[in-house]
């Protein structure tokens, strides 16, 4: 096959964006989002439903917290920030079907989707930079 295919194929095999995932979770596919930075990144605000598995201790916590054969989605800060691959690395180690989702947190809020905090769930107006503003149910 060509190389370049065979590049891209691998590309799309391990990442994923805020928009597609996004998508899948509005369609119900079954997907857990670990969030791989501090403690003190994931107070201020995550991805709504994602859990918290800093990467530098996937290792001894995934496979307890995990279940075997589950597709994990792993996202760190920004587009500037390798704990995401850090992270994915780690579950691959593990054997689970991972992806890492390019842009990271910053992207998912950029975009326009649900954050939560300890008080509530939200999101922020999409920055005109990276989406298109447009009307959606507040689902």
């Amino acid at each position: 096959m060509n190389s370049v295919v065979d590049y891209f194929t691998a590309k799309l095999s391990s990442e994923t964006d805020a928009s597609d995932l996004y998508a899948r979770q509005k369609a119900g596919d079954q997907i857990v989002l670990i969030d791989v930075r501090s403690e003190e990144a994931w107070t201020q605000g995550r991805v709504a439903g994602a859990v918290h598995m800093p990467y530098s201790e996937i290792a001894s916590r995934a496979v307890d917290e995990v279940p075997a054969g589950t597709e994990v989605v792993v996202y760190c800060w920004s587009p500037g920030c390798n704990a995401g691959a850090k992270g994915a690395l780690e579950f691959a180690r593990l054997g689970y079907a991972v992806r890492e989702m390019i842009g990271g947190y910053e992207y998912w809020v950029r975009e326009g989707y649900p954050i939560e905090t300890a008080d509530e769930i939200s999101r922020r107006p999409i920055d005109p930079n990276v989406g298109v503003p447009r009307i959606r149910s507040r689902a």
